[in-house]
């Protein structure tokens, strides 16, 4: 698990339009809220989503971009946020790599079947790259507000 103070380990993730985003376009640039879900259009990602993706003004005007991870591929991404009216870069990390960077993923058994498991889980990452908060096992509910919360607090 990563915590407050590490640096944040470097990306390079495709978007729904397939388009590379990466972590270190934004060093010196912007802060980052990176958050990680477990699928699109399940009721806990698509409120957590929504509400991020509602809320994108207040982090930009805080020099902050917001954005999403999952397993899903670039063409679901591109469904699920046509559909809820997202805003926000969603990107796709179908082989986990980035997602084990950051530690978010866990095994689970069910009826003797180990399987990977995502854990809903945020970063807030400043200019310098460095992670000023991490949270693992989020609730959704509110979690955007919380999180602008803490990007509010941020010293540029």
């Amino acid at each position: 698990m990563l915590a407050p103070g590490q640096a944040a380990p470097s990306f390079e993730l495709p978007d729904a339009d397939m388009q590379e985003v990466s972590l270190s376009a934004f060093k010196g640039k912007k802060n980052v809220v990176l958050y990680f879900y477990p699928k699109d259009g399940t009721p806990g990602c698509t409120l957590v989503t929504t509400d991020f993706s509602d809320h994108e003004n207040e982090f930009v005007k805080h020099d902050c971009v917001v954005v999403g991870i999952s397993r899903d591929d670039c063409l679901t991404h591109a469904d699920f946020r046509d559909r809820n009216g997202v805003t926000i870069a969603l990107l796709s990390d179908p082989e986990g790599e980035v997602c084990r960077k950051y530690g978010v993923i866990q095994h689970k058994e069910t009826d003797g079947v180990r399987r990977e498991c995502l854990v809903r889980s945020t970063f807030v990452i400043d200019k310098k790259g460095v992670i000023r908060h991490a949270a693992y096992g989020v609730n959704p509910r509110g979690h955007a507000m919380e999180v602008f919360d803490l990007v509010r607090r941020l010293r540029s």
